[in-house]
């Protein structure tokens, strides 16, 4: 089983060459904005290489298993007609009784009953046609080493567009994409020259078949005796339990400054199956925390009415409440740099940077994550991203504190406008079950569709729609609250021919950027045609960046986003430079509306003078807060890194829109701003935990 000519080590060997290729190539991609030390390269190759000879020992366990059952003793009389007549009478069991496979349902008990026929018809041939036998061995044989050479190469490819996307090995993502599956493969479909690209990926994994197959003759014509078998299978439980020690050992060594350096030298299955095992992270259990009347006492200083373990407070105003309509539109991946004023001169944005001036504007504002999700939690529960999954991909996500509490206690209709198929991300579960009505690509007619993509109908489709449904709204004379989550600016960026000076069939991000700001542009010039215009708020904000890879594990310039509050004759225009939070926009807008509340929101309306600037930022397990020109990260299992954040000044831009920073480890450790970030995301993870965050 480990000779030369073992299919086993040859298709090892394949693994290897793919992971190395695929390292070398994902060094010099684009998005890998870094520059390697010279020890840094053998780190990474080195270290990555040895970590793929272990993972391939553990993944491979289906392939050994295949090759140990390999035999011609098993054809042999009387074990052949035993083992034949054990197979008929599994298929007959299954294809007649009800077994196990019919309680999952679905389609488990046609692919079950098809598996095992299959089973026994191969195994028939193979004992009744012996002259047959090592044809028809061969062909079989020939059809595995294919499905796995496919499976190793497919794997590489996948890795290869993961990070194209992501900038990053597997992650959490890469398991939600198993859960949504048929939005992400049509995605896929939608995005790559996906025949081309099959084609190519089966001629590549064709022609290692044909090579391993050739130097595996050897060993199929002559099978490994029972007593080497027996030997063989010791010796690979041996290298399968030390590979179990040996990979998390070497994950360990995942340990540079440079966030590039870990991610190359990764194992993206062993990466994949973390995420798997981590999707949710107990605080607790893998954080840094601190005496909770401490973490409570940290809060008081930003929020000075909070008494004893709750951020429970009373906001007053001493204005009358103004009910007015609110349109709340987030935009999907719009990263600040898109816009004229933060130094782009592409001019993908022409409304949106005209919008700006007429508005509100919050030029230093910082989105709380790097997904939609996030971007939806902050807006909705004003709450700083918890570890792990996001509240709203969460069993227990109902019936919070949100900004829809708010509004329906004042008699508003709330409603969630979303394009596509509100079933992905859990969000139609999410806002249903907080008390909103949700609008989506369900509640399309087919005359009501000019374009849709496998994300849903385009941002223009949906522009039309929103003026339906507040049309209908303001005819009940009950003021609303709308919160539209825009699709278009998402790959494979397709949208509608002739709407914009971009190629439709380009396919590129500033296209799907061009036109989604073409389709503001109709929604609020059909908006201003309408009666309820005029009473009505609106606050556009991006859920998360484009982009969200850099050199660090949280890089601030991929978390910046535009954020406006826009009310002709009602807010002022204006550009607010303070350090804000995603969390804090919509207390601000309840600032601005005069509303009088109790909170519990850990989002603050920044117009006020007891406001103390500082942002939150984070991955799903990265948590980050910055203050004080210093970004401190928490993470597991309860590390603690701090960075300086020195602006890098652009020639002609103004610092207020200057976005880059260098992120430089910190000299002298700030403990009080290590405390105070425990502090925020200790109390808000066990808030949730123990069930204080609800309505």
């Amino acid at each position: 089983m480990f000779s030369k000519n073992s299919p086993f080590l040859n298709l090892g060997t394949l693994y290897l060459i793919c992971s190395f290729i695929l390292r070398i190539v994902l060094v010099f991609h684009p998005i890998t904005q870094s520059h390697f030390h010279w020890y840094e390269i053998i780190k990474i190759v080195a270290i990555g290489l040895i970590s793929d000879a272990f993972v391939y020992i553990v993944v491979s366990v289906i392939l050994w298993l295949y090759l140990v059952f390999l035999s011609n003793s098993k054809y042999t009389k009387p074990w052949g007609y035993i083992i034949f007549g054990l197979l008929l009478s599994l298929l007959t069991y299954v294809y007649l009784c009800n077994t196990i496979l019919n309680e999952y349902g679905g389609s488990l008990p046609e692919i079950g009953i098809s598996f095992i026929a299959l089973k026994t018809t191969l195994f028939g041939l193979l004992l009744f046609f012996p002259r047959w036998r090592k044809a028809l061995r061969l062909i079989l044989f020939s059809i595995a080493v294919f499905i796995f050479a496919l499976v190793i190469i497919q794997n590489a490819v996948s890795e290869f567009f993961f990070w194209n996307e992501f900038g990053v090995r597997y992650n959490f993502i890469a398991v939600d994409y198993l859960v949504y599956t048929n939005t992400v493969i049509g995605n896929i479909m939608e995005s790559y020259p996906i025949i081309p690209l099959f084609i190519g990926v089966g001629v590549v994994a064709g022609i290692a078949t044909f090579l391993i197959v050739k130097q595996s003759l050897p060993f199929l014509n002559r099978l490994p005796s029972f007593t080497l078998k027996i030997k063989s299978v010791v010796i690979y439980a041996l290298l399968f339990a030390f590979s179990l020690y040996a990979i998390p050992t070497l994950a360990r060594l995942e340990n540079s400054t440079n966030v590039f350096t870990n991610e190359l030298q990764a194992n993206g299955m062993y990466r994949f199956y973390l995420a798997f095992e981590n999707s949710e992270l107990d605080y607790d259990k893998f954080y840094k925390t601190i005496p909770e009347n401490e973490a409570y006492s940290l809060l008081r200083s930003q929020f000075p009415a909070i008494e004893n373990d709750s951020n429970l407070q009373q906001i007053s105003n001493s204005s009358p409440e103004l009910h007015k309509n609110v349109v709340l539109i987030t935009i999907e991946s719009f990263s600040a740099e898109f816009l004229e004023e933060y130094g782009n001169a592409q001019h993908l944005t022409p409304f949106i940077d005209s919008l700006a001036t007429q508005s509100l504007q919050f030029s230093n504002l910082y989105a709380v994550g790097n997904r939609t999700v996030r971007g939806l939690e902050a807006v909705t529960l004003c709450l700083p991203p918890t570890a792990g999954e996001s509240v709203v991909k969460r069993k227990d996500n109902k019936n919070k504190f949100s900004t829809a509490s708010i509004f329906k206690k004042r008699g508003y209709q709330v409603k969630f406008l979303y394009g596509g198929d509100a079933y992905f991300d859990n969000m139609s579960d999410f806002f249903s079950g907080n008390g909103y009505d949700v609008i989506d690509k369900k509640s399309f007619a087919p005359s009501e569709i000019s374009f849709a993509n496998i994300w849903g109908v385009c941002d223009e489709d949906m522009a039309k729609k929103a003026i339906q449904v507040m049309n209908q709204e303001a005819k009940t004379g009950k003021p609303f609250f709308n919160h539209w989550m825009t699709v278009s600016n998402h790959r494979p960026f397709t949208y509608p021919e002739g709407k914009i000076d971009i190629d439709s069939h380009s396919k590129s991000r500033e296209g799907g950027v061009k036109y989604t700001d073409y389709a503001l542009r109709q929604f609020f010039a059909m908006a201003q045609k309408q009666s309820w215009f005029n009473n009505t708020v609106f606050v556009i904000v991006a859920d998360h960046c484009a982009s969200s890879s850099g050199k660090t594990e949280l890089p601030v310039d991929k978390y910046r986003i535009p954020a406006l509050i826009y009310a002709p004759g009602f807010v002022q225009p204006a550009n607010n430079t303070t350090l804000v939070s995603q969390i804090d926009l919509m207390p601000t807008l309840f600032g601005l509306l005069h509303f009088k509340y109790q909170s519990k929101f850990f989002g603050q309306d920044v117009l006020q003078p007891s406001y103390k600037p500082r942002a939150f930022v984070a991955t799903y397990q990265d948590l980050g807060l910055i203050k004080d020109h210093v970004l401190t990260i928490i993470s597991p299992v309860r590390k603690v890194k701090q960075f300086e954040l020195k602006l890098q000044p652009v020639k002609g831009l103004s610092d207020d829109f200057d976005i880059y920073f260098d992120q430089k480890p910190l000299a002298k450790e700030r403990v009080d701003l290590i405390d105070e970030t425990v502090a925020y995301y200790q109390t808000a993870s066990r808030m949730l935990k123990k069930k204080k965050f609800e309505k």
